[in-house]
């Protein structure tokens, strides 16, 4: 199988890592990428040969040469429709990393390109493929706790400094947090339910990553150190992180520029009238960590982290509490990614289905934007397309 590159990051090194390990019989023969230079040296470092993989800084000239049998698109947020949209119109099989789009114009081209093309796309969801979430989804489809009437879901975490001190504060890249950590959280609640979403509620809060440094500032250079949690002194002395005090080259997190909110939450009902409340934080440290939610029915409550890697299930009419536990948090994104990855490869090979379908991301990033438009205008916002939304 040959596979061509378009955005080659950590994200996607990581997934074709796994696609190497899982023993497929798969090569990167083209990459696009803006960094060339650097890629073909951290490829002759890590002791492979950069000469049989194809270098080019644009996507359509890639995809113009042919001979590949899978394409993935590891770019950044803003360019993933644009890269998909090419991908689609060869109908070539497609891995995309999330979100699927940043804007509802993206959004409306990538679901109008979908319509009329053949390429079978897996998205990088693996909260949804993971054991805890199959085992989730098991329990809850052998009525075990009765219909689903209710969920609670929250995503604490505990690295969430990348998003106010690395390239992910800047907003008109991300377009907030809804979109770049609730669109996996939104995805696995709708997978566990089955049900669809129609209307959402919002709101966010920036309380702790903000202030007056100057814009662009760097944490090696502020005067800070001893008073600033975030500084590489505090790292190591207070927090443990790090083996030493020493230089991060992070940006500073209370500049002026430092964008994204630092807390978030949304109530979204659902077509039986049932509803999920959903929060998100972003300043929660270490054992403050946590991910998952809690499913309510009639005959019984569901519970499920992924940080603790359990799942219980409290029964309500009878004294039993049931704990299962997976032995999968070490694994990448919970054991997720390997999912991901030995699906993509059947996608090429054998002509599987997708496990994470674009229609899955398209609906999850329609969920995130209206997340953010409810939250900017503080008012209920119907889940549909602009095109497609019911009439006042």
């Amino acid at each position: 199988m040959r596979l061509g590159v378009i955005g080659y990051g950590a994200r996607i090194r990581g997934i074709l890592d796994i696609i190497e390990r899982l023993g497929a019989d798969a090569q990167v023969v083209a990459i696009t990428d803006v960094r060339n230079d650097e890629i073909r040296e951290e490829i002759r470092r890590s002791g492979r040969d950069p000469s049989a993989i194809r270098f080019h800084t644009d996507g359509d000239e890639m995809l113009e040469e042919g001979g590949l049998d899978g394409v993935l698109i590891g770019t950044r947020c803003s360019l993933h429709t644009p890269m998909a949209l090419k991908v689609l119109r060869r109908n070539l099989p497609l891995f995309l990393e999330k979100p699927v789009a940043t804007s509802m114009e993206q959004l409306v081209q990538l679901r109008d390109a979908a319509a009329s093309s053949k390429s079978e796309v897996v998205v990088s969801f693996p909260l949804r493929v993971t054991p805890l979430a199959r085992l989730a989804k098991e329990i809850v489809e052998s009525g075990r706790i009765g219909t689903v009437e209710q969920v609670q879901a929250w995503n604490d975490v505990p690295y969430g400094g990348c998003y106010y001190q690395m390239w992910y504060r800047d907003e008109n890249e991300t377009q907030g947090l809804f979109l770049q950590k609730a669109t996996h959280d939104f995805d696995y609640i709708n997978h566990l339910l089955g049900i669809r979403p129609v209307e959402i509620c919002a709101m966010t809060s920036k309380q702790i990553f903000r202030g007056q440094r100057p814009a662009g500032l760097r944490c090696d250079e502020c005067p800070e150190q001893d008073t600033c949690l975030e500084s590489p002194y505090h790292t190591f002395f207070t927090r443990m992180e790090t083996d030493r005090v020493q230089p991060s080259g992070l940006l500073c997190a209370f500049a002026v520029d430092t964008g994204n909110e630092d807390s978030g939450s949304a109530i979204i009902r659902y077509e039986t009238g049932m509803h999920v409340c959903y929060s998100q934080n972003f300043f929660a440290r270490k054992k403050a960590g946590r991910r998952g939610a809690r499913l309510y029915g009639y005959l019984g409550t569901l519970e499920f982290d992924w940080y603790t890697d359990e799942v219980k299930v409290y029964m309500h009419h009878s004294p039993r509490v049931e704990t299962y536990r997976t032995e999968s948090a070490h694994a990448s994104h919970g054991g997720g990614d390997v999912v991901l990855a030995d699906n993509f490869i059947r996608v090429i090979r054998d002509g599987a289905r997708s496990v994470a379908p674009l229609e899955a991301g398209i609906l999850s990033a329609l969920m995130c934007l209206k997340a953010k438009e409810s939250a900017a205008t503080r008012a209920f916002r119907p889940v549909a397309f602009p095109d497609r939304e019911p009439p006042c």
